[in-house]
């Protein structure tokens, strides 16, 4: 649990025309597609609106009651995620069937209801999946379902918050002490039930730098070799956040799943809830009886923030 910076990302360089059609031109040159300059002359517009509106809505989120952020930040996610797609699809959108959400939500049981165990479901087509596998290279199992506890625990910024209410840690740091070398806290064994040889089989697996060998160097950590720079490291199963890297502390947190796709549906999620289960919505800020509220309201802190720089910062590596 930390203070917020409250939403600083800007977006004032897409405020140029010039800038936008040469930054597009830039990105569909490199993807190969024919006319790239009449696609990006095409698209100029109607990217600068996409990231001027997603802008707003997380502008005034920022200043909205906490009980109507979600809607505000999923639908202000959804404009930044359609510029992101535009500079990978000049066509975009295809057709119809990316218009949609992508996900559904289950029927919620009136009694004893919980938000961490709730569960929502992709679909076959839509914007999670498009966004997905264009922007992430994931493609997505229709009918895959995710539960809320399950994507909190793959945000490293909530993982104080699970230490305090559930005494469980999600995430382990890694300490970088050479340019191919970091430690990390030996306690990452027990919660893998892994010996320091299969840890290290396991890392091979999923992690995108060779780990040449694990030692314990000190009491209570590991040291890590790599094959390779600290600074490379990358991309899923790791977690980020700033210039901090994460290990996850359960072999379940070991998949493909992208960060911005679990802001995606955990937002999904509380927007259908403030919007549709206004009776619980309600009770929840009133009655304050289950850890749903802790965890939510950290969670609005954090993607009111992340979300926006993530995205911006996809946006900047694309050229």
């Amino acid at each position: 649990m930390r203070y917020m910076e409250p939403y600083k990302t800007t977006w004032h360089a897409f405020h140029s025309s010039t800038f936008v059609q040469q930054y597009l031109n830039d990105c569909y040159s490199k993807l190969g597609f024919d006319d790239s300059e009449r696609k990006s002359y095409d698209n100029c517009y109607r990217f600068i609106y996409f990231m001027e509106y997603g802008d707003r809505y997380f502008k005034h989120a920022n200043t909205a009651d906490t009980e109507l952020k979600p809607i505000l930040l999923f639908y202000g996610m959804i404009q930044l995620l359609k510029g992101c797609l535009l500079t990978l699809d000049p066509n975009y959108p295809g057709d119809t069937l990316v218009l949609a959400h992508g996900v559904t939500s289950r029927k919620r049981k009136k009694r004893q209801y919980s938000f961490l165990q709730d569960e929502v479901k992709g679909q076959k087509n839509g914007l999670f999946e498009y966004f997905s596998r264009k922007m992430f290279h994931v493609k997505q199992v229709e009918g895959e379902k995710y539960q809320m506890n399950d994507l909190l625990s793959l945000i490293p910024e909530m993982n104080s918050l699970f230490e305090v209410l559930s005494n469980k840690t999600q995430s382990y740091k890694l300490n970088p002490t050479s340019p191919n070398s970091f430690t990390v806290s030996s306690s990452i064994l027990d919660t893998l039930n892994m010996t320091s040889e299969r840890f290290e089989n396991y890392l091979n697996q999923h992690v995108p730098v060779k780990v040449t060998s694990i030692s314990s160097s000190t009491r209570g950590v590991l040291s890590v070799k790599l094959d390779g720079l600290f600074v490379n490291l990358s991309g899923r199963p790791l977690l980020h956040m700033g210039d901090d890297v994460f290990l996850p502390a359960h072999r379940a947190q070991y998949n493909d799943i992208n960060e911005v796709m679990v802001h995606y549906l955990l937002l999904y999620n509380l927007s259908m809830i403030c919007r549709y289960e206004t009776e619980w919505w309600g009770d929840l800020f009133h009655a304050r009886e289950s850890n749903d509220l802790p965890y939510i309201l950290e969670f609005l802190d954090v993607t009111s923030n992340k979300v926006p720089k993530m995205l911006y910062e996809y946006l900047m590596g694309q050229v």
